[in-house]
């Protein structure tokens, strides 16, 4: 007679570092992936996050989030958290299908402490770059049926002593960014914002002005994207990562950047103007 109270062998016995690999031999119907679905595009019928961006710094890369999430042309929710750690030095920001989004970053953060517990050291930064493209391959199925997650992932690397950004693509594609990249429906605005206001000697807090500012350019012409809701005080969230480690901005210090860039726009609508080089 077996007993019900004991761990079944397959927790005992050594095995793969992949937590994700572990699930799909014992457990595969936990995989969000695995799921069937029935026919046809479900693209309308879930919640969608956007926009995300992230930018490096000498001795650092800040990530940074809208809050809203939209359904068709429905606000689902106004204060959303699309920015997560990943673990001590890396955090990820989602972009697509928020249930699925926010069920793939679990499983990613552990995955890569199940590592760390199993191996006694933690994954290299392209290494933890290929786990995460490994989980978004696995939900291609889903992407081809509307609901695709399309997450962007940054952390500090302590082998090369830099902040780097790795965006996908639904196949799982990986890629590393420069300077700076944003992902979601109103990533072009932000990005075009960024292109004027990056500077490769930018501080933590020109980096954080910088990616607010591009949220806001990307709010003004995306309406899926939400901008600083001054009513509610409801602002991005802000993740920064050192060599030290990272952590979430506090809300009252992003509220302080964002009432500057709100108040600077009352005076520039179109937002600050980057200087000339080589000519007027």
């Amino acid at each position: 007679m077996t007993d019900s109270s004991r761990i079944p062998m397959s927790f005992m016995t050594p095995g793969t570092s992949s937590f994700a690999d572990f699930v799909a031999t014992n457990a595969p119907d936990l995989l969000p992936a695995r799921r069937t679905m029935p026919a046809g595009n479900a693209a309308e019928l879930a919640p969608h996050g956007t926009t995300i961006v992230a930018v490096t710094y000498p001795g650092g890369v800040v990530m940074a989030g809208d809050r809203r999430a939209t359904m068709g042309n429905v606000i689902a929710q106004r204060d959303i958290q699309k920015v997560f750690p990943a673990d001590e030095f890396s955090c990820v920001g989602i972009a697509g299908t928020a249930g699925l989004a926010v069920e793939m970053v679990r499983l990613f953060q552990t995955e890569l402490e199940h590592y760390e517990k199993i191996e006694g050291i933690t994954l290299s930064m392209d290494g933890k770059a290929n786990r995460l493209a490994a989980l978004i391959r696995q939900n291609l199925g889903m992407a081809m049926q509307g609901l695709a997650v399309v997450p962007l992932f940054a952390g500090f690397d302590h082998e090369a002593g830099i902040g780097r950004i790795f965006s996908y693509d639904v196949t799982g594609g990986r890629y590393e960014e420069t300077a700076f990249h944003s992902v979601g429906s109103g990533s072009m605005f932000a990005r075009g914002a960024l292109k004027k206001l990056y500077r490769d000697d930018l501080d933590e807090t020109g980096a954080v002005t910088a990616i607010v500012q591009a949220l806001y350019d990307a709010a003004d012409d995306d309406s899926a994207t939400g901008g600083p809701d001054l009513t509610r005080r409801i602002f991005p969230v802000v993740h920064v990562i050192t060599a030290a480690g990272g952590h979430r901005l506090p809300d009252d210090e992003v509220a302080a950047v964002a009432d500057r860039v709100v108040g600077g726009r009352m005076l520039r609508p179109d937002g600050p103007v980057a200087a000339l080089e080589g000519g007027r």
